[in-house]
């Protein structure tokens, strides 16, 4: 035990607690007197049992030492109370780079850090105090809140005299601003942008790139010119034209390859057509990082916040909300259950100091689910559609219908593609009006969210969901609003609709209720849809290769085995008795909206819409689905579809039964529903082409990947090259000793590769079971070398959390799937080395084999694998200074997908020995 430096003084007395920090295989305890003590794992278990010590994210501490439960100080919850909306990263030295405490680099220099943080957030509190945070602080402590004491005091406030008997703090409802209603919005007008133009808002974005970027704090470099990206801009500002005709809109097809900066390159047309036209443009991501960081590009555009605020606005699904409506009443079991205040705190306190309300992405923390429960945090927002609008007390507050009012007089709404596509399939925005002018980036990935958004899916999870939506949460448990309370108010005083709606909640017990899955497994279903999702399990588990396997399981729905035919047309009568009543209902609103259209306020007219909206989506189209499926399955699939039966499985667990459709290429509705109505359209990438070498052959496959075949006018074609050298700044090698099938040889040659880069690798793999085999193989040595192990699947924390503590921490490596390749942006040398676990062909599944015969036989393969080659690939350099080596781990990589590396990369075959000795020699010189 030794001693340590001591704690810095503070105004406030922080309670003497002590501090625990875990390594991966020891962990440091710092005691109250300042003494250290370095420990095993199961020496730090014992003593956390004994002592409440303080740590950061005390869920993650918990788990990694076995406890089931774990009473601590935990530093985020004291940070999320006092610096909500801030950015932190969860982990000791994320949160003293947030309070300004430096950075730490051992265990120890931790443990100091984090109880150095304590009075730092402690003299916050108190420099924040107001009646309001007292009273809340007062209901946390009420809650046994460990922190209760400490903040107290530091707020000068006393504790409760006993159980809380009002809400005071957490009723945020009543002090949130309110938002008016304006005049409609009128149609933009059709005024062009010239290349020249967008040209010079270009420059102007750049400067104020430059100015910003000298005057961070953050030691960020200036910006990079870029000539490629005025080239970028110009092509780019074809899709802002006038429509020339009525189907033929302005599409531009435009590969920008890494580097270009295409975000400002299309944001400079895009800013100048909606301040001239008086229109807003959407730009649609695919992922929530891209969202982000287009929100921080706009600052350039849009220095002062308040002018951003009116000008710009981030729109996600409803879903993706806080809902005040569901946190009010979470808040009411605050007074019979103390408990529930001190998640219920955190969420009021961020709740006050976000920007937009948002739970996934934006200023929330994802930490913070972890740490309070998804039924505290992304459990209240409206995932099921229960929205009861403008009957809802706190609908003049409400987070997304205020969203949705400043998007209608936005210029830029930065959107993502499963809400435009998802909104294009179920007829119109949540507002009714259709944008004039897109840009999708990440436009590689349309294909997949069409094909998500474009689909139907009749199994026992989705009609569960129905039957919750139409009844709520029955046997009353949970916070669920069913029809009747969502909509009795509308048809009182007629006896028809009345009795349509009665109608609708008695049909709905067809629906499988609680505990369908286990009736089907017990071969005692209920009701036509119970029975006849039971035949579909018994037809997948008659045909699967291997039913006993942990993974998803799927067959044909032709030839049907016995009575499947039958039941399904007994399931269509039964949804054909639930449909009936919800179209008269239908039609009974719509008739009051023009019979009543002189006497309805606008309140009410608003609900009426939304009641419509909401039966039409969650109801008619999806019941028109299911009865279309099952209608069909004793004959042949209709054309441009494909039909299959599956079972899914998480962690070897059945989860869901059910019969799917798809189209085989859904870029055709796409097409039809979003590209052929609007004006003008930007489908944007870094890898829209193919690899192939041949031109033609490349832009064919990028115009059948984004729907461009089924557009009555041709597309622009723009490509703007890489300014990279990726010749000199990079090295590409395929193993060829290491077998792919022997995870200890993978394993193996993954440690050896990132100890030779001395860390900054990011770890790729095709499935998951196998980045879980690797890691327990290679955590020791690593941690041996002093580098952290982080891996998607197996950290309790969300992705995006887990990549922003690897751009944090240079010499980090991290394990992961796809949705790290996607979602990596890493510059400099935190990310430095891409291992590549084998060729990521695709999933040889039912819906593959069809889209591989409509598409092209191997040649589809190889336009996907390649696809994911460059995707991965592209994470490695992002700025002109950055160097990176990409291995691939598979001797049977063919040399015909080579092409989905950049012009000019020497890709060479070696073996692990060679590829260890030339990665080190590349990136860490001096080592040699």
């Amino acid at each position: 035990m030794t001693s340590a430096a001591p704690l810095k003084p503070s105004r406030i007395l922080a309670p003497e607690i002590p501090v625990l920090v875990l390594g991966t295989r020891r962990a440091v305890w710092l005691t109250a007197d300042g003494e250290i003590d370095t420990l095993d794992l199961r020496a730090a278990q014992r003593r956390a049992r004994d002592e409440a010590p303080l740590v950061a994210h005390g869920r993650a501490v918990a788990r990694r030492l076995e406890l089931r439960d774990l009473r601590a100080f935990d530093a985020l919850e004291l940070f999320a109370f006092t610096c909500p909306g801030q950015f932190c990263l969860p982990t000791p030295r994320g949160l003293m780079m947030a309070l300004g405490l430096g950075r730490a680099g051992s265990l120890e220099d931790q443990a100091m850090g984090l109880a150095d943080s304590v009075p730092v957030l402690l003299d916050r509190i108190q420099r924040q105090a107001t009646p309001i945070l007292a009273e809340l602080a007062q209901l946390m402590a009420a809650g046994d809140w460990p922190w209760g004491p400490a903040v107290l005091a530091a707020l000068g406030a006393a504790p409760l005299p006993g159980r809380p008997r009002r809400l005071s703090g957490l009723d945020i409802w009543s002090r949130l601003p309110e938002w008016e209603e304006a005049g409609p919005v009128e149609p933009p007008s059709h005024y062009p942008v010239d290349p020249a133009d967008a040209r010079g808002r270009l420059a102007e974005l750049v400067q104020g790139r430059a100015r910003h970027d000298a005057s961070s704090a953050n030691g960020a470099p200036a910006a990079e010119a870029r000539p490629q990206q005025a080239d970028y801009a110009s092509a780019v500002s074809a899709a802002f034209a006038p429509k020339a005709a009525p189907d033929e809109p302005n599409l531009v097809l435009a590969e920008a390859g890494t580097g270009v900066g295409k975000t400002l390159g299309y944001l400079a047309p895009a800013s100048l057509w909606a301040e001239r036209n008086g229109g807003p443009v959407w730009v649609s991501t695919f992922t929530r990082n891209l969202q982000t960081q287009i929100d921080g590009e706009l600052d350039r555009l849009y220095p002062d916040p308040r002018l951003k605020a009116e000008r710009v606005v981030l729109r996600k699904g409803r879903e993706n909300y806080l809902c005040l409506l569901n946190f009010e009443e979470a808040a009411q079991t605050v007074l019979g259950n103390p408990a529930n205040a001190v998640g219920l705190g955190l969420m009021a306190r961020w709740a006050m100091a976000t920007k937009d309300g948002a739970l996934v992405g934006g200023d929330f923390p994802g930490w913070l689910v972890d740490l309070i429960g998804r039924a505290q945090s992304l459990g209240l927002a409206d995932r099921r559609g229960e929205c009861i609008y403008s009957a809802c007390p706190h609908y003049s507050r409400c987070f997304i219908e205020h969203s949705i009012r400043r998007a209608r007089r936005a210029d830029i709404v930065v959107a993502n593609h499963a809400l435009v596509l998802v909104q294009a399939a179920l007829g119109g925005l949540d507002d009714a009006t259709v944008p004039t002018r897109y840009v999708f980036d990440e436009g590689h990935h349309l294909f997949e969210a069409a094909d998500s958004a474009f689909s139907a899916q009749l199994s026992g999870l989705s009609a569960a969901d129905l039957r919750r939506w139409i009844l709520g949460a029955e046997g009353g448990a949970g916070r669920a609003r069913g029809m009747r309370r969502r909509y009795e108010d509308l048809v009182a005083g007629d006896d028809a609709a009345t009795d349509d709606l009665q109608a609708i909640l008695v049909s709905a017990a067809v629906l499988p209720g609680d505990g369908w899955l286990h009736r089907l497994a017990e071969g005692e279903p209920r009701h036509p849809i119970e029975k006849f999702l039971a035949l579909v399990r018994q037809q997948v588990l008659a045909r699967a290769q291997r039913p006993e396997a942990n993974y998803d399981l799927e067959t044909e729905r032709q030839p049907a085995i016995e009575g499947l035919a039958e039941a399904a047309l007994e399931a269509d009568q039964a949804l054909a008795g639930l449909e009936a009543p919800i179209l008269r209902l239908v039609k009974y609103l719509a008739k009051r909206l023009d019979e009543e259209a002189e006497e309805l306020d606008t309140a009410v007219r608003t609900r009426i819409e939304a009641a419509i909206r909401s039966l039409e989506r969650r109801a008619v189209i999806t019941l028109a689905a299911w009865r279309a499926m099952l209608k069909d399955l004793p004959q042949a699939t209709p054309e441009g579809m494909v039909d299959w039966l599956s079972i899914s499985r998480q962690d070897g667990r059945e989860v869901d039964v059910g019969l799917h459709r798809h189209w085989i290429d859904p870029t055709e509705p796409f097409a039809k529903a979003v590209v052929t109505p609007a004006h003008g359209v930007v489908v944007t990438s870094a890898t829209l082409t193919d690899g192939t070498g041949d031109a033609g052959v490349d832009w064919q496959a990028a115009e059948a990947r984004t729907g461009a075949v089924h557009v009555a006018a041709p597309a622009i074609r723009a490509r703007v090259p890489s300014p990279f050298d990726y010749a000199n700044q990079t090295r590409c090698l395929v193993v060829t000793d290491v077998r792919k099938d022997d995870l200890d040889q993978v394993a193996a040659a993954y440690r050896e590769l990132f100890l030779a880069a001395g860390g900054g690798g990011l770890g790729l793999f095709t499935a998951i079971s196998r980045l879980k085999a690797v890691r327990e193989r290679i955590l020791a040595p690593l941690d041996d070398a002093g580098i952290e192990l982080l891996s998607q699947h197996v950290d309790p924390v969300d992705v995006g959390t887990l990549i922003d503590i690897f751009r944090a921490e240079e010499d980090a490596c991290l394990l992961g799937t796809d949705a790290v390749r996607d979602g990596v942006d890493v510059p400099g040398r935190s990310l430095r080395l891409i291992v590549f676990d084998r060729v990521p062909w695709p999933r040889p599944d039912i819906l593959h084999k069809a889209r591989r015969q409509d598409f092209g036989s191997r040649g589809y393969d190889d336009m996907l694998t390649r696809l994911k080659l460059r995707q991965a690939f592209g994470r490695l350099i992002r700025r002109a200074g950055d160097q990176g080596v990409f291995v691939l781990l598979d001797p049977m990589m063919p040399s015909r997908l080579y092409g989905a590396f950049p012009e000019g990369v020497d890709i060479r075959r070696v073996g692990l020995k060679e590829a260890v000795e030339e990665t080190k020699y590349f990136l860490r010189p001096e080592a040699e």
